[in-house]
């Protein structure tokens, strides 16, 4: 028989304890939206569960919604195949999931709307793309944001961009 570690068990069981509190992935993260039951752990799918972090602040509200990568389609006006509105939460990221119509390629777009008023302001609004490319001043092509979904529940994570001076990024860097 092999030793692996002399260490006593409990000091084991509190170093793994200590490693799942400070873990980057939220525990028990409340999953927000109509489609909430759809990505239960035993749910068949598909749909997306979309972690949307970075927010500048509290107000206005989060909208999450999903094109296909199809040309005249991606990121066009009423094009979306669906979409999903919330009031911000009063703290911490926002955890969305998304009922898709069957497994395949989509982009997904958060949106920020600070001041509630159903469009995009490039002046005061954030937003984020499934893949987090880099961002300009204009809108990143398809093949940058578009995921491969599968059956069952698709994790992913949104990072939302701000304007800020002559660029669009993220609030972190």
């Amino acid at each position: 028989m092999q030793v692996i570690a002399k260490i006593p068990l409990s000091t084991r069981g509190l170093a793994l304890c200590a490693g799942l509190l400070l873990s980057p992935v939220p525990v028990a993260a409340q999953v927000l939206g109509g489609d909430a039951e759809a990505c239960r752990p035993d749910a068949p799918g598909p749909a997306a569960l979309v972690h949307i972090h970075g927010f500048k602040d509290r107000a206005g509200r989060l909208r999450l919604q999903f094109y296909s990568g199809k040309p005249g389609e991606y990121l066009e006006s009423g094009k979306y195949i669906r979409r999903i509105e919330l009031p911000v939460t009063p703290e911490g990221d926002m955890t969305v999931c998304i009922v898709l119509p069957e497994p395949g390629a989509y982009a997904f777009v958060a949106l920020h709307d600070r001041d509630a008023d159903g469009r995009l302001s490039i002046w005061s609004d954030g937003i984020g793309f499934s893949r987090n490319p880099r961002l300009r001043l204009s809108k990143p092509k398809a093949e940058v944001t578009v995921v491969n979904t599968r059956h069952g529940i698709e994790p992913l994570t949104i990072v939302l961009n701000y304007r800020r001076g002559f660029s669009v990024r993220p609030l972190d860097e």
